[in-house]
């Protein structure tokens, strides 16, 4: 999207807040939304009329904000509501995301306990173990794809032990995935993705079945447990926590892991100091989310109650997005925003999101990214970017800033 062009746009689509020339240029537009423009209109298709949300300070405010709710049914009568775009929705939407207090109190508190700070500290050897297994595999050719080889396996592995699912489906959850988080409306799309989820459905539906029979110490027997006793848990909700684990437990930190890389590699007196000092590796990774941040746009809220934000009316139904992306670039919050600053004090981001619904992983996506930018530092200091960095694509996606791809020689 050119500057003339984005001058010019008075209503932004779903289709271009997804595309690749807008990842492209998000950067320079959400500073601009942030001085002239920070309740910017969307048009989302289905979905409605949009607020696109740019500044910090708005960020936090409505993150909290009771008038907003993730649960439609919420908002809307039974007249009202939207029928489903996809066939298979229904079995993949009743999660804690998409819920609101008392049900996500409910829902998170039945998975919490597998989040606190003591058990993700147990998997610290563990994951330290599929780090090295796979830079071994790698390490002989000199080169990888960071993606491929090393950041989307090494998360995917540790949530599959956790949720206590085969190995071997990993990369029928990363198909899955990228259905799951795609906000295309496009008919063509809309029915490849149906069918994809359809296929995520069934294997929900046959591992379900396999550990009633079979219930383990992992954390899916535990939710079947729950589920089994009825007022904890539904079907429809099992399903869909397990979905949500399994998405989201990957998924943030895949992007964590190479964008931080990606941003190391593009400044280089960066990934220098952080190989002279070690210990600043804490603060390193703060910075990479607050660069590129994993999760650039919220999913959806809904407005409840009309309000008034920067002179404009919110009416009832109208849907809130906010760009954790652009609040985390605010230069009001953070100086010399456009820098990337491994010693930034004082790093206030969101890349976690804030309120309810910070992120319950967020201990596990930093343990799962300092070890492994640690692990590949140490193993492969020579490591370099293979190919221009101007090469490097942004997928075109709605919620995430991932790269396609990230060539490393070493």
């Amino acid at each position: 999207m050119s500057s003339k062009e984005k001058n010019s746009v008075t209503i932004l689509t779903e289709s271009q807040l997804s595309s690749r020339a807008f990842k492209d240029e998000a950067y320079e537009f959400y500073k601009e939304l942030r001085k002239s423009q920070p309740l910017y209109p969307l048009s989302l298709g289905a979905l409605g009329k949009g607020w696109l949300i740019s500044r910090y300070d708005d960020a936090i405010h409505l993150l909290k904000n009771e008038k907003l709710k993730k649960n439609y049914e919420n908002v809307f009568t039974t007249k009202e509501k939207r029928p489903a775009l996809l066939k298979n929705e229904e079995s993949l939407t009743k999660h804690m995301l998409n819920s609101d207090p008392p049900d996500h109190n409910r829902l998170r508190t039945l998975v919490q306990k597998a989040f606190t700070h003591r058990m993700i500290l147990q998997l610290e050897d563990k994951i330290q173990h599929i780090a090295d297994s796979l830079l071994d595999k790698v390490q002989p050719n000199k080169f990888m794809n960071l993606v491929d080889d090393y950041a989307f396996p090494l998360p995917i592995i540790v949530i599959s032990e956790m949720l206590g699912i085969p190995l071997e489906d990993r990369q029928k959850f990363r198909v899955w995935s990228q259905a799951i988080i795609d906000f295309s409306d496009a008919p063509e799309r809309l029915q490849e993705n149906d069918h994809l989820l359809g296929e995520f459905v069934e294997y929900l539906e046959s591992l379900v079945r396999k550990k009633r029979r079979e219930p383990a110490g992992d954390l899916i027997s535990a939710l079947i447990q729950a589920e089994s006793e009825g007022t904890q848990l539904s079907t429809e909700e099992l399903y869909s926590m397990i979905m949500l684990l399994i998405v989201a437990g990957h998924e943030t930190t895949v992007n964590l892991i190479t964008n931080m890389t990606y941003a190391l590699m593009c400044h280089g007196d960066q990934f220098e100091k952080l190989r002279q000092q070690p210990d600043l590796m804490n603060s390193a990774i703060e910075e990479a989310l607050r660069f590129h941040s994993p999760v650039e746009l919220t999913t959806i809220r809904w407005t409840a109650e009309p309000f008034i934000l920067h002179g404009q009316e919110i009416k009832r139904k109208d849907v809130i997005i906010i760009s954790l992306a652009s609040a985390n670039r605010d230069e009001k919050i953070f100086p010399n925003a456009d820098i990337f600053d491994i010693e930034r004090k004082n790093n206030r981001h969101i890349a976690f999101g804030h309120g309810n619904h910070f992120c319950l992983g967020a201990q596990l996506a930093r343990l799962e990214a300092k070890t492994a930018i640690s692990t590949l530092l140490r193993r492969c200091p020579n490591i370099q970017l293979k190919g221009e960095k101007e090469q490097r694509k942004w997928k075109g996606n709605f919620l995430m800033r991932a790269l396609e791809e990230l060539p490393l020689s070493f």
